[in-house]
This record gives C-alpha cells, sequence and structure tokens, in this order.
C-alpha cells in the first residue's frame, strides 16, 4: 500500500517546535544525527510501548512501533505511523501534536505528554529517514577499533584507556594525575582481597622502584585465598546465597558446601563458561563430580515454605519462577518478571518464551520438601580416607583366593557394616532431573496462575533474544545444560557484556551501564559503549578467565588516577560518568566489618565450614515465630571469622551488615544500593564487633616499640594510623588526636571503674603489665580510627 500524499501536520507546526526545542536543551547541534538506539528507542519506550510495543495481547489498533515494519505499515485505520523523511505525513506526528486530548497521544491517562523537545526530536528522526536499530544488547558484540588520540598519547597503559580519553576529551575534561602510591596499594589491595594490607605490605611496595612493581603486586594479591573469598559476595547477592530457608519460619538450611565452592572456584580460576554450566547443569555433565553435584546448589538457594497447610505444589512453582528470574537477571542482565503473566511490553519476550524457560527447570526432583531433598553428601577429609581404607579392605577380601571360612566372613560382614553405617558429616541440597517417565508437563499459566493452565510448552529459550545453536526440536528437547551452554555462548549477545559491567561496576562504584539489573529497553545506555564492547570481546578472548580479566582492568591507567576531584570535574562529570577521577565510593558491608578486625589483629583466616555466630548487639529478638535456633555466639576464632562466614538468616540479618546495605538474599540482588544513613556511626561506634576491634587495636598500640627520642604518643598514632590507613597522620590529624588522648586520659584517671570497662567489654580482660587507663584511653582514640571516613571509604 503506497504512503499517503496529502500532508497531515501543518509545517508551521514542525517549524515552531524546531524553534522551541532550540530553547529547551536539546544537546545536539545540527550536524548530529539522531540515533534511534540513543534518541528514539527510549523515547517510545517509555511513552508509546505499553500500548503498541511487543505485547500482542495489548496492542491497541494493530500498530506496533518497536520495529520498522510494525511503524511504516497501516494501522487499523489505514494511517501510515511513520512516513519516512516525511514527518508531515506521519500519522505518529499528528497525534503526538494535537492539541484534541481525545486524539493526542499518549492519552491522558497514560502518561506524560511529549514535551516540545522529545516531539522535535521525532520529527528529526522520520525527517533523516525514520531508521531503526535492533536494541543495542541483543546485538552480538564486535571487537571495536581503537580510537586514534593525539594529545595524552602517553596516558594510555591499556586498550581501556584509549575508549575512556577519547570520551574524557569529547567532554572537554582530562585524566586525573595518577594516585600516589600508598593510595594505590590500599586500592587494590581492597579491591582484589576485602582486606587492608599490612604496613610491611606498603613499606615493600613503596620500597620497589622497578617498573613492573604494581604489576607484580597485582599478580601476588589474585593469588591469595582472600581474593576468592572477597570475589565470592558478589556471587553469593546473585545466587541468594543464605543459611535458611526463608518465608516466616525460616528454619535453618545446611548450605554452606555451595558457598565453599564458589570460594574455590574463584581461587582455582575456573573459567567462567565452565563456573556457569556446572553451577545451572553439573549434575548432567558426562561422569559428574560431587563438587559439580554441589554447585548446582545454586538453584537450591531458592525458598522453600513448610508452613502447615501450605501447598508444596504451589511453592514449587514459586521457586521455578525464582530460578527463570534469576537465570536472567544473572547472565543476561534481563528482566523476564513481567513475562510470567503476559508478554513483556517492552523487550521482545513472550509469555510463551518465559514458560518455555520454566519447563527447562519444571523436571527437577526438588519439590519443597521438608528434608530438602535430593542432597549431596559431604565427607570430611578423615571420613573420606576411612571409607577409602574400607574400601580397599572389602576388595582386598573378595579378590582372595583363600578358601572362604567363617573368620574371614565375619570380617567382611563388619566392614561391611561399618561402611554401610557411615554418615556423612552433612548434606547440601542439590539440583537433579527426574527419570524421563516422571518428567512434568509445563503449560501455559495465565496470569501466571499455575492452577489456571492453558497451552502445553515445550523447552526453549527467547529465541528473539539469541536463538539457540545447533540444537533441533526434532531431535533434541532443551534441558538445564542446553540452557546454560546457550547463556554463555560466544556468540550470546548479553552474557559477556553483563559480566564485564558487573566487575567494572564492583571496581568503579558505577557500571558503565549503571541499570547493571537492566540490559533491556527500559535499562540506561551505556556510557561508552565501545569500551563494554572492547570489554566483552576481550573476556570472551581470555577464554573466560576472571583473574586475567580483573587483571586487565586494574591495571588500566582509568583505575588508577586520583580519585580527588576538581571544581572544574565536579561541574562537568559530577558522578564521574565520563572517569575523569579514580573511584571513591563506600565500601561494602562485609569489607568494613573484615577490615577493622584485620587492622586491630583479630580477624581469622580460617576458612571454609559452616557458618559462624559472631557477636551482635543483645536486642532481644527471637528466631522468627520462635521457630528455629536463636543466636548463640560463636566462641574462639569462629567470632572473628570473615564476614563471609556469618550465618546468613533472611528473617533476620546480621544487623550491622544490613545497617550498610546488605541484602537478605530472598532474592537475587544484582547491585547492593549505598545509602548514608546515622545509623551506620551508630554501628561502628558501638557494634560489639566495632568495640572489640578497637579494644584490640589498643592493646597493639601500647606494645608499640618506641624511639626514646620521639614522642611516645606521636609514634603510637603514627603506627595506628600507617597499619588502619596505610600512611601516616598529617600534623594536624596528629595534634587533634594527641589531644583527645590527653584530654581522655585525664578522665578515666579519676574514673577507674569506667576505665576498666572501656578496656575489657567485651574483649575480656588484659594483661597484667598493662595499664588500664592508658588502654582505654588508646581505646576511645582506636575507635575514633575505626570511624574515619577515609577507613570506610575506597580511594
Amino acid at each position: 500500500m503506497p504512503y499517503p500524499s496529502s500532508p497531515t501536520v501543518p509545517k508551521n507546526a514542525v517549524a515552531c517546535l524546531l524553534v522551541v526545542a532550540a530553547f529547551v536543551g536539546v544537546e545536539r547541534t545540527s550536524a548530529d544525527v539522531v540515533e534511534f538506539n540513543r534518541d528514539i528507542r527510549p523515547l517510545l519506550s517509555n511513552k508509546c510501548f505499553t500500548c503498541h510495543g511487543p505485547d500482542r495481547a495489548e496492542r491497541q489498533a494493530d500498530l506496533r512501533l518497536d520495529t520498522a515494519e510494525g511503524a511504516t505499515r497501516p494501522a487499523d485505520s489505514g494511517e501510515f505511523a511513520v512516513v519516512p523523511t516525511r514527518p508531515e505525513q506521519s500519522e505518529l506526528m499528528r497525534r503526538v501534536t494535537s492539541t484534541d486530548e481525545s486524539d493526542r497521544m499518549p492519552p491522558a491517562d497514560h502518561g506524560t505528554q511529549l514535551t516540545a523537545a522529545e516531539i522535535a526530536l521525532l520529527e528529526r528522526w522520520i525527517t533523516e529517514g525514520a531508521t531503526f536499530s535492533r536494541h543495542w544488547s541483543y546485538v552480538t558484540p564486535q571487537r571495536p577499533d581503537l580510537p586514534h588520540l593525539t594529545q595524552y598519547a602517553e596516558w594510555p597503559r591499556n586498550e581501556i584507556d584509549s575508549f575512556v580519553l577519547r570520551r574524557l576529551l569529547d567532554a572537554e575534561l582530562t585524566p586525573a594525575p595518577h594516585a600516589d602510591r600508598r593510595t594505590l596499594i590500599r586500592r587494590v589491595t581492597l579491591d582484589l582481597t576485602g582486606l587492608p594490607p599490612t604496613p610491611d605490605e606498603v613499606n615493600t611496595f613503596l620500597q620497589d622502584e622497578s617498573t613492573d612493581a604494581y604489576d607484580r603486586l597485582v599478580d601476588r594479591l589474585l593469588e591469595r585465598q582472600s581474593y576468592g573469598e572477597h570475589w565470592a559476595r558478589l556471587w553469593l547477592d546473585l545466587a541468594r546465597y543464605a543459611d535458611s530457608a526463608g518465608y516466616a519460619d525460616d528454619p535453618p538450611r545446611t548450605i554452606w558446601a555451595y558457598r565453599d565452592y564458589v570460594i574455590r572456584s574463584l581461587n582455582d580460576n575456573k573459567p567462567f563458561d565452565q563456573f556457569t554450566i556446572e553451577q545451572i547443569a553439573g549434575d548432567l555433565l558426562p561422569d559428574a563430580t560431587d563438587e559439580q553435584r554441589i554447585a548446582t546448589a545454586f538453584h537450591r538457594n531458592t525458598l522453600t515454605n513448610n508452613e502447615g497447610g501450605t501447598s508444596d505444589e504451589e511453592f514449587r512453582n514459586v521457586a521455578i519462577v525464582d530460578r527463570v528470574n534469576t537465570t536472567f537477571a544473572v547472565w543476561m542482565g534481563t528482566t523476564m518478571a513481567c513475562a510470567q503473566c503476559h508478554s513483556h511490553k517492552y523487550d521482545p519476550i513472550s509469555q510463551t518464551d518465559f514458560f518455555r524457560v520454566f519447563a527447562i527447570f519444571n523436571s527437577t526432583q526438588d519439590a519443597d520438601r521438608r528434608d530438602e531433598s535430593p542432597t549431596q553428601s559431604i565427607w570430611t577429609d578423615e571420613q573420606q580416607a576411612r571409607r577409602r581404607s574400607l574400601v580397599a579392605a572389602i576388595a582386598a577380601l573378595e579378590s582372595d583366593t583363600v578358601e572362604a571360612n567363617d573368620e574371614r566372613q565375619k570380617q567382611l560382614e563388619g566392614l561391611r557394616k561399618e561402611l554401610d553405617e557411615m554418615q556423612p558429616s552433612t548434606t547440601v541440597p542439590i539440583m537433579a532431573e527426574l527419570p524421563p517417565d516422571q518428567r512434568r508437563t509445563t503449560h501455559l499459566q495465565y496470569r501466571g496462575n499455575f492452577l489456571n493452565t492453558g497451552d502445553v510448552v515445550s523447552p526453549g529459550v527467547p529465541d528473539n533474544v539469541f536463538a539457540l545453536a545447533n540444537v533441533s526440536e526434532e531431535n533434541c528437547t532443551p534441558d538445564r545444560l542446553t540452557l546454560a551452554r546457550w547463556l554463555i555462548d560466544d556468540q550470546n549477545p548479553l552474557a559477556a557484556r553483563v559480566l564485564a559491567n558487573r566487575y567494572w561496576e564492583t571496581l568503579f562504584g558505577r557500571g558503565i551501564v549503571t541499570t547493571s539489573e537492566e540490559f533491556g529497553s527500559q535499562g540506561e545506555l551505556p556510557s561508552h559503549p565501545e569500551l563494554l564492547d572492547w570489554l566483552a570481546t576481550e573476556l570472551i578472548r581470555l577464554n573466560w578467565d576472571l583473574k586475567a580479566f580483573v587483571r586487565v582492568l586494574v591495571t588500566s591507567s582509568t583505575y588508577r588516577q586520583d580519585s580527588r576531584v576538581t571544581a572544574v570535574k565536579l561541574d562537568r562529570d559530577p558522578d564521574n560518568r565520563w572517569l575523569s577521577r579514580g573511584p571513591r565510593f563506600r565500601m561494602s558491608a562485609e569489607m568494613i566489618r573484615d577490615q577493622a578486625l584485620a587492622v586491630s589483629g583479630l580477624l581469622s583466616d580460617k576458612m571454609y565450614g559452616p557458618p559462624v555466630k559472631p557477636p551482635q548487639p543483645a536486642l532481644g529478638l527471637s528466631a522468627a515465630f520462635g521457630s528455629a535456633v536463636d543466636w548463640n555466639t560463636s566462641a574462639g576464632e569462629d567470632r572473628y571469622r570473615r564476614a563471609l562466614y556469618t550465618t546468613w538468616r533472611r528473617s533476620n540479618p546480621y544487623p550491622s551488615m544490613a545497617s550498610f546495605d546488605a541484602p537478605n538474599r530472598e532474592v537475587c540482588t544484582i547491585r547492593r544500593d549505598r545509602t548514608n544513613t546515622p545509623l551506620q556511626a551508630l554501628v561502628t561506634l558501638n557494634d560489639p564487633v566495632y568495640i572489640e576491634a578497637a579494644q584490640a587495636l589498643a592493646r597493639k598500640i601500647t606494645r608499640v616499640p618506641l624511639d626514646k627520642d620521639v614522642p611516645q604518643i606521636a609514634q603510637r598514632l603514627e603506627w595506628a594510623f600507617v597499619r588502619c590507613l596505610s600512611r601516616p597522620p598529617s600534623a594536624a590529624e596528629l595534634d587533634a588526636l594527641s589531644r583527645l588522648y590527653t584530654d581522655t586520659h585525664e578522665r578515666f584517671a579519676q574514673d577507674h571503674d569506667a576505665a576498666h570497662q572501656m578496656a575489657t567489654d567485651p574483649l575480656g580482660a588484659v594483661p597484667d603489665d598493662m595499664d588500664i587507663v592508658e588502654l582505654a584511653s588508646w581505646t576511645v582514640v582506636s575507635n575514633v580510627l575505626l570511624n574515619l571516613d577515609e577507613l570506610v571509604m575506597k580511594r
């Protein structure tokens, strides 16, 4: 059908709109070409896609504006919404500029009207040919060419810097100077291990004048066991790992073997594609190992409901829905939840697509049972050794060619009985498929209601996002292993981008895509699209080697910039979107706690095993509804384990970490919020863990060897500053804290009971050779040090 020839929008109306747009801040010159993904898709997505987008069931007037075919063919009215190069003939322009409320789009009850600038942008886009593009994140990334730069040519250390520098220069900004060496070692040590550097490590780095000193420092940090412990926190948020089952009853769940699997995998530098496959479908691999089965506990972290009167089938369905949503959030940065009840209104994901993925997870053995079956046995090293010994002894007796006798038969029976009666130290819930003859049939669920079902749906993936390769439904039914390989396929447009962005966000404080949970039409556009594509292709080039990828990030000049801000940078780059300075933001709850324990000398380096219960405020709280074991504080070194090992109770998260935005992990957490509240200062001032850390640090301060020719207070303060902040104090800091110590010492000298309480409660008694007044005074100073902004901020 030919386009209409009669104009429907007065030319003078468009001209007026262009004039208005010039005064309302359209940030482009007349020479700029309008880009569909950058300029038009977000506008149409926010204003039009609800009624004229991918969701066929909700589409009005048979008009679809998210595709070129839909927008340029006649609607039910016979009008053409978009006539390329002819805005005056485009019904879209007539409707968005109409003064008749009954005719204008979008309708008043469907959201705000388009601004003059937005209308002018649509007009320019149509004038330039109304070019459509597939959403950027659904296009497989291609490795971009490096920008050719002449300014600051010596600044780039690797490819990252070239892309960043080009955007800086475009924004009339310049890179910040390199951070000083003390700042740099503190920053990178915190980022790679979650712990601060020791004074000896700082001195070693400062004295190393070789050109590759920093690179070798990074290599050493990547090999530490603390690397895996630190980076596991990020993954456990994604996996919604917790030591309780959730809902009102929230009983304990023994699943810590999965947490240990994550730590070991990261420390062993398991390639991310293998890491993915094992967690989604480790049990389906040929000759699956115990470790690969334990890995599948990733999807047994779903909540289970054991309350009386609840429907096991209902909550089994709830768990599968969570597995679908979590899988696509973690690997694809895609919100699937909308499609449970209706086709996605903004992205090309139908309700059928949702239930095709649902079908993949619908034939596992777990069924919201109290026993958490199926499970994998966990044996201690001693038990494993004894089991091997028994098996060998039984085999030897059975193969003995000597004629059987009663004594040997009795011995065999005893060994077999011992082997049969051995019990594992614990178990971990895992994924396992039902036998083929017991597989469940999946139906479309109307409005997501498992009791109101429709057509049968076969297993599959959202082909409109990325089609399955080499899978024919005639000869192969997609399963979890198929899904895992699809997720991590090199041609998948999202997985590598999402992972690269997540690691960038962790190190720099904000992602290249700031909506790291949403890469679809409702998400933000990347600030550095070519850099993101380079990072994604680099991950694949490195064969998904995460340590190598992290090394690329932290050895860049971009990462090594000073984080101090100038007036110009604050004005032109207030959020550091263009990376005009180094990263600077508050550390995670776990890092803040672990750092306090580390600098005080309390932190235990014990790894793995059951979760622990460190001290928490005596708030008089019982376990939820009295159903589970109350908080009984751990003793010995378990009291001071890394925060990663703290019992994670969904109904009652560890208070001090919750105050610093740690989630309850009922659902997958893609990105933690970073709030700033008075409660956080009250935690680090008064929480038992931080008080103990201050007391322990004070005891170390009083043991510092002293130079008789230098004032004692100054020497102790300098030692404490280097231990806590990796730098000596300034003159002003030295003066302020010296006065604090002196004033506090005078007060405690008049009140020995208060001094004794300050020095010993809750850490415990002090050695007889320590001065209690001095110790109490240094405890106050230590408490101040542990509350400095610089201690809880990464700079």
